[in-house]
């Protein structure tokens, strides 16, 4: 998976003479390379293209963009467009037909931070991407990457002349910035994010100059590449703006800070940058828009495609970013779709309703297959085009919380026994039937997406999926949870009867599964109360160590993420979005064992294979090696039941939208949609 380097074009071989006797450049497609083929898919370098074509590349913009950018506030105005482009702008061969400008991608999410991938995804940036292919790293924000031989050294060099949405020059300034500015700032997390320590180390990030990036890290890492290609993380962030509000910058912050009402300087970097890299934090506009206009600035400047514009309850507005780094092949700036209507809605039904009546452009995220034969029978009504998905590590799974705040509780969730019961007490052919449409291979649950990795055995998916009422109620017998009294509810060692309150948010789980799941452990004596919330409760619950298990899916575990990072792999099991249970095991590590709960020896022991395991490259005889164990200790444990894998999933587009490749793989791994390049999307009027 891991790419060592890349080479920047052999623009040093091209004739200066053919260029100065260049012609009009090919408006070249994917469908019609017209006999030109690129160093990467799909996509060149401006030298390279002109090169190659013996022409030079002359840009346009959107004729609306000067009324766009009015709506950016705080932004001023704009010169032409090539003065706005990057020296070196990225050049992208659209799929079928240079695109025209106009129109607004319309879409649905639950609320801020909830379900909005879809669209997020749609405006995304990194340094790199994976191609549509799924498989080749090629550059986005970055032009050019190398390793040193060890893989302790990771180069990136960025495109002269780049600019934040509002104008400021973007460099490697703001790489650092963001690295030992932001991460390892004690005023913006109280400790250091533990994806951004290696070996428990902190990396080296230097601005070597403007265009030129050096992590230096404290054991090899092969695959971070993949990382920044498809994590949810942007790793820059605009000095330029961000640092007035640090002392460290700006001796008069503090001032600055208590000036328009914020406690100190480091609430006003908390109220633009929210302490987190995800992009769909609540921004100041949806905070406090009176206070963002008085700072003259509404939100943080950003290299997506798009930038926010308006917030609030209902949902979130968002313009072209006049400054994107993209052109096509034609020399048009980049995105064709000017506009995106984020609309928050929380009810199916809601949803369904909008999406029939042919109010939705693009839709990925929580369509469940249950809903499919509603919306494919209304396609001609709502003007959509639905089809499936195949995905990568989808598989809903129940994990039983060991470090439960009742002890009771503790003891009896630790008992590999009890967890064994629950998972053969599921009829997963009926789940497969009724929520997957049979789509689906009812399998276990691993930390690491069969298909992607070898070290998965068909054992270890197979082990304790067959459907057994009677041996689930005999393993129950077994560790003394009997029926004592006839209700039909077995006890606990402490003569209460066992209820467990099963907590859950339809953005990450079929509501159909947890409802059949509910009827399976009731038929077995175990009571469960049911309760839907939204994914933000959910969330903050299961964070606090207050759920009783957590159900979520296994979502992103394909090589390329733990090749990066292995969260998933180590207590507690999960991350704020998707949050595992072990918390108490994980309080103990983090505090040296003066808090939380002593974790079993085999627990223990994923640490040290975790931290080893990202050290290899992905793919390699040792790293198969430790992931077979990693993997031996999670399922000897049934740390997270699964229930059905291999499924498809739904997702739908107007008939309008032009450019749309059918996804190959529906999976977060390679972050929605980014692979497939939104930017060249266009709508046809």
């Amino acid at each position: 998976m891991t790419i060592k380097t890349t080479l920047l074009s052999g623009v040093a071989l091209l004739s200066f003479a053919a260029a100065a006797n260049a012609a009009t450049c090919p408006a070249v497609t994917v469908a019609d390379m017209q006999g030109m083929t690129a160093d990467f898919p799909q996509q060149f370098e401006l030298a390279e293209f002109e090169g190659k074509a013996s022409c030079d590349l002359v840009f346009n913009q959107n004729p609306a963009i000067g009324e766009l950018n009015a709506r950016i506030f705080g932004n001023g105005d704009l010169a032409g467009v090539a003065d706005r482009l990057p020296a070196e702008p990225l050049v992208v061969a659209p799929y079928a037909k240079i695109g025209s400008y106009g129109g607004v991608i319309t879409g649905l999410s639950k609320g801020t931070e909830s379900g909005t991938s879809d669209l997020l995804s749609v405006r995304h940036v990194n340094f790199v991407r994976y191609a549509d292919d799924l498989q080749t790293v090629v550059p986005n924000v970055a032009r050019a990457w190398a390793w040193n031989d060890d893989y302790t050294v990771l180069t990136f060099t960025l495109r002269e002349g780049h600019k934040w949405s509002d104008g400021a020059a973007f460099t490697a300034e703001d790489v650092a910035f963001w690295y030992n500015d932001l991460i390892l700032n004690p005023d913006v997390y109280e400790s250091t994010p533990g994806r951004w320590l290696f070996a428990g180390e902190a990396v080296k990030v230097e601005a070597v100059d403007a265009v030129t990036v050096r992590m230096t890290f404290p054991v090899p890492t092969p695959g971070i590449l993949n990382r920044f290609a498809v994590d949810y993380g942007q790793p820059f962030q605009p000095k330029h703006f961000l640092s007035q509000f640090m002392p460290k910058y700006n001796e008069n912050a503090e001032a600055l800070a208590k000036e328009h009402g914020f406690e100190n300087a480091a609430a006003a970097v908390d109220f633009y940058y929210g302490g987190s890299d995800w992009k769909d934090v609540p921004s100041p506009l949806l905070k406090d828009a009176d206070r963002a206009m008085a700072l003259g600035r509404a939100v943080v400047p950003t290299l997506e495609s798009h930038i926010v514009v308006e917030e609030n309850a209902e949902g979130r507005k968002l313009v072209a970013n006049p400054y994107f780094h993209q052109v096509d092949t034609a020399g048009n700036q980049l995105p064709y779709i000017p506009e995106i209507v984020e609309t928050y809605v929380s009810d199916k039904e809601v949803q369904n309703l909008k999406i029939m009546n042919g109010e939705v452009v693009w839709k990925q995220q929580a369509i469940f297959l249950e809903d499919f034969p509603l919306l494919k029978e209304n396609e001609g009504r709502g003007n959509y085009n639905i089809n499936f998905a195949p995905t990568f590590g989808e598989n809903v799974f129940f994990s039983f919380n060991r470090t439960h705040k009742d002890p009771v509780l503790a003891e009896i969730f630790g008992d590999v026994r009890f967890n064994r019961a629950m998972s053969i007490a599921m009829n997963r052919g009926e789940i497969n039937e009724i929520v997957y449409l049979g789509q689906g291979t009812p399998m276990q649950g691993v930390p690491a997406e069969p298909k992607t990795v070898s070290f998965v055995s068909e054992e270890t998916l197979s082990k304790d999926i067959n459907y057994d009422v009677d041996g689930a109620k005999a393993l129950l017998a077994e560790m003394g949870l009997k029926d004592m009294d006839g209700d039909g509810v077995v006890e606990r060692p402490d003569g209460k009867p066992l209820v467990i309150r099963l907590v859950y948010s339809s953005q990450g789980v079929p509501v159909k599964m947890m409802e059949l799941v509910r009827d399976y452990w009731t038929a077995v004596g175990v009571r469960v109360d049911l309760k839907e919330v939204t994914s933000d409760e959910y969330r903050a619950s299961g964070n606090n160590n207050d759920l009783d298990l957590t159900t979520w899916k296994y979502d992103g575990n394909a090589g390329p993420t733990i090749s990066q990072d292995v969260t998933v792999f180590i207590p507690p099991f999960g991350d704020f979005f998707n949050p595992g249970t072990g918390f108490g095991w994980a309080e103990w590590k983090a505090t040296s064992g003066a808090a939380g709960t002593e974790p079993p020896a085999d627990i223990k022991e994923l640490w040290s294979l975790s931290e080893k395991f990202i050290q290899q490259e992905m793919g390699s005889d040792e790293s198969n090696r430790l992931g077979a164990e990693i993997t031996r200790i999670h399922a000897d444990n049934m740390l997270k039941i699964g229930t059905v894998g291999d499924i498809v999933a739904p997702f739908l587009h107007r008939n309008d939208l032009m450019n749309v490749k059918p996804i190959k793989a529906k999976t977060y791994d390679f972050y929605w949609t980014y692979p497939y390049r939104p930017s060249q999307w266009f709508l046809e009027q």
